[in-house]
């Protein structure tokens, strides 16, 4: 009986432990996730697509991370294309496909690739594939010859570029402001010509075409036939009309009658100020008069501008010559008035351009371009290309080299036909080039090995000091070997005082029987003159000897 109770319970433990287990497979199965990939071809062109799906099976809970950037070396991610999503059952399907090419013919391998699902990593299998070279058939397609160089012409700051944008319109706000401007003149020109009487007459009409009382515009109305009437008077009678009160007018106006100067009755003068206390009260108390009082009021301003010009007495020739000076003043202000403001537009467009310009190219450009830089000038004049020396050293150069007359000593005449050199700049200026050829009169084998042992030597006798050296080969465009020696040094200008610090280039060769060195030095600190130096250097080429 003991022996059968314990195989019961160990028949019940067995059959927990399975339920357990078959709970875990369940809830394991629940969150189980498949990594799948496939490509659209293993064989491929160079610069063909190939099509990279990744196909991920998820729950709906979990986070999915695919990969992204340059994970598929050593091809590259040409594009890398949006999520799609599809429902399966209580799961989802994730799909990604990855463009990727290669422009290199051989054989690859696409690397394993990571993808988070939840808190797992996945990895995909690397796959193999192919990249071939599209092939040529030379009986069908001509092939034609490389064509030369050709010799462009450099510029730091190109103003036939940017000149159109910046004149085009400047001309126009100038063509628009001289129209506008122009008529104004003409017209304020055309209306000081006239007389005050005919000035008064106009600017009547004008208030009465201006439809200011059917605007309901009192305040306007009555403040254009005040200074109608002012206006007038001030340039024909009293010349402070415009700022004085109507007080102050009426009492001057009387003054002038007393005194006999204005021939005017006292009754148009009350009728004056009856209308100049309206427009008061109009302009400043907001009163309203109707419509019938305001032309009424109107017509008294133009009855006693009529009367005002017949009351004036004829000037005399003192007062018209005054008068004329008086005038004469006033325009010549007014020139100098116009000649301010075309001047501060002037100004204005001006910096404008400027600000424009160094916003687009530089500060510094803007400022060699307009007030000079001589390297610069030199980057950007024409350049000559010619040959110096025996054998010829061709080279490209913003000037022409000037011959340095050297006379050969008695022992250097037994071992060299001919020494040349050509010199352009000095060692303690912004740019120094020299050209130096040698012909040996019996074949002779130039060590190279030594000519850069001996251009710390050189250099130091010229005065410089803080000389480093650098080495390497060098092979012009039309296959010339040679030896290229560059490094910085120092040099004190015996006038300043100033250590100036420089780059060096030193091509040397051993062509046709004789030696060849060219040499160029300039600032360091001079922002154009390695251009001009690479330029120059990438000119060079060697001509066998006639």
């Amino acid at each position: 009986m003991k022996n059968h109770k314990l195989q019961i319970k160990n028949i019940k433990l067995i059959n927990i432990r399975s339920l357990v287990l078959i709970a875990l497979l369940i809830i394991g199965f629940d969150g189980y996730s498949q990594v799948t990939t496939d490509i659209d071809s293993t064989s491929i062109v160079i610069g063909s697509e190939i099509r990279y799906k990744m196909m991920i099976e998820a729950d709906s809970t979990q986070i999915v991370v695919f990969p992204e950037g340059q994970t598929f070396t050593p091809l590259e991610v040409i594009e890398s294309r949006k999520i799609d999503t599809a429902k399966n059952g209580k799961r989802f399907q994730l799909t990604k496909e990855y463009a990727l090419t290669q422009f290199d013919s051989g054989h690859y391998t696409i690397p394993q690739q990571k993808v988070m699902v939840g808190d797992q990593v996945f990895l995909t299998d690397s796959l193999k594939i192919e990249v071939r070279d599209i092939l040529v058939d030379t009986t069908k397609q001509k092939m034609y010859q490389i064509k030369p160089l050709v010799e462009v012409e450099a510029s730091f700051f190109d103003w036939k570029k940017w000149i159109w944008w910046i004149l085009v319109p400047l001309v126009l706000i100038a063509v628009i402001a001289l129209i506008v401007f122009g008529r104004n003149k003409r017209i304020s020109k055309k209306e000081n010509e006239l007389p005050p009487y005919e000035k008064a007459i106009l600017a009547l009409q004008r208030i009465d075409n201006s439809d200011l009382l059917e605007k309901d515009s009192h305040k306007e109305y009555y403040s254009q036939l005040s200074d109608t009437a002012r206006k007038y008077i001030d340039e024909e009678v009293y010349d402070h009309a415009m700022e004085s009160t109507t007080d102050e007018l009426i009492e001057r106006l009387d003054k002038e009658i007393k005194s006999g100067s204005l021939n005017l009755d006292i009754n148009t003068i009350e009728e004056l100020k009856s209308v100049l206390k309206t427009a008061d009260m109009a302009k400043f108390a907001k009163s309203r008069p109707d419509i019938l009082t305001a032309k009424a009021d109107r017509n008294v301003i133009e009855k006693v501008i009529h009367k005002t010009k017949d009351a004036i007495p004829e000037p005399t020739e003192e007062e018209l010559l005054a008068d004329e000076e008086y005038r004469r003043t006033v325009a010549q202000k007014k020139r100098q008035k116009t000649i301010l403001f075309g001047s501060l537009g002037a100004v204005l467009i001006v910096s404008l351009t400027l600000f424009i310009f160094i916003l687009v190219k530089g500060y510094d450009v803007v400022k060699d371009t307009l007030l000079g830089h001589p390297t610069k000038e030199l980057a950007e004049t024409e350049w000559i290309t010619s040959a110096y020396g025996s054998p010829p050293v061709t080279i490209a150069t913003p000037k022409v080299l000037i011959r340095n007359n050297y006379k050969l000593s008695e022992e250097q005449k037994q071992i060299l036909k001919g020494n040349e050199t050509f010199v352009y700049g000095s060692l303690i200026g912004s740019f120094y080039v020299v050209v130096s050829t040698m012909q040996y009169n019996q074949p002779t084998e130039v060590d190279l090995d030594k000519v850069v042992e001996s251009v710390v030597t050189t250099f130091e006798k010229m005065g410089a000091k803080n000389i480093s050296l650098k080495d390497e080969e060098y092979e012009t465009l039309g296959g010339a070997k040679g030896i290229k020696v560059f490094g910085n040094l120092e040099v004190e200008n015996k006038v300043t005082k100033k250590t100036q610090k420089n780059e060096y280039l030193m091509l040397n060769f051993a062509e046709n029987g004789g030696f060849q060195q060219i040499t160029l030095v300039y600032d360091i600190e001079d922002r154009y003159a390695k251009g001009v130096a690479e330029r120059i250097i990438n000119s060079v080429e060697l001509k066998s000897g006639e």
